[in-house]
């Protein structure tokens, strides 16, 4: 998942990288602070560099907090995710000149009219503050995490739209008026020999029926809402990825 971004930071290994493997790991992140991010003077670096240390954890751990990553050490790909994005930013920050006219080849052939009918399509979605933002939507609104955060953000977007705007609290808050209903008509089916207890029975059936339909209706909106996400075009599943 992270192969993208390792190739543009010409990591010697993008394809292989293995992020639970602890010593590739740490060797990833010294590589990555000594190379790219450089928030440390090199003099600072030595407890970080340590990677055999029993202190190692607490060491990266500080370097979390002091480059301002929202995750925790225990969130291990989400760290790596956004310390690469951070990394990508600095390195074009230090290569602005060198970026600045270049076009991918995609997107030179790509149709116009297709990007502005996709309002999300702009989005730097490297962006560091972009990640934790979409990452902290997506925690209040609980919703379940996903390797891309531009289909997090769609999915927001699906809640937000369906439940939160101001026509759907107004629908959700109109009060529903009963209609009459005939017992006689519904047949219960057994009879307890008391009238009154047959007749409770008969309320007691047509109200579970309700709930069934109302349980349906949620049934139906959650597979509306996960269709429309898997919709994307850009979406394939076989791989088990988002995007080429």
């Amino acid at each position: 998942m992270f192969r993208r971004k390792l190739s543009a930071l010409d990591y010697h290994n993008p394809g292989g990288f293995n992020c639970r493997d602890e010593t590739e790991f740490r060797n990833f992140i010294v590589w990555l602070e000594d190379q790219k991010i450089r928030h440390y003077k090199i003099e600072d670096r030595g407890n970080l560099r340590n990677i055999h240390s029993e202190d190692w954890p607490k060491s990266f751990e500080k370097y979390m907090k002091d480059v301002n990553c929202p995750f925790k050490i225990q969130e291990r790909q989400e760290t790596v995710d956004w310390l690469l994005g951070l990394a990508v930013r600095l390195e074009y920050g230090d290569n602005a000149d060198k970026y600045k006219d270049s076009t991918p080849d995609g997107a030179k052939n790509a149709d116009n009219t297709a990007k502005n009918a996709e309002p999300l399509i702009n989005l730097d979605v490297n962006n560091p503050d972009f990640k934790a933002g979409v990452m902290a939507l997506a925690n209040l609104l609980q919703i379940q995490r996903h390797d891309d955060y531009l289909v997090m953000l769609k999915a927001i977007r699906i809640l937000v739209q369906e439940r939160l705007t101001q026509d759907a609290i107004a629908k959700a808050s109109q009060s529903k008026e009963g209609l009459p209903v005939a017992l006689e008509k519904h047949i219960l089916g057994f009879d307890t020999g008391d009238a009154v207890i047959n007749e409770a029975a008969q309320i007691l059936r047509l109200l579970h029926i309700e709930e069934l339909r109302e349980l349906q209706t949620k049934i139906n909106e959650a597979i509306v809402a996960v269709q429309a996400i898997i919709a994307d075009p850009k979406t394939d599943h076989r791989l088990g990825k988002v995007g080429r």
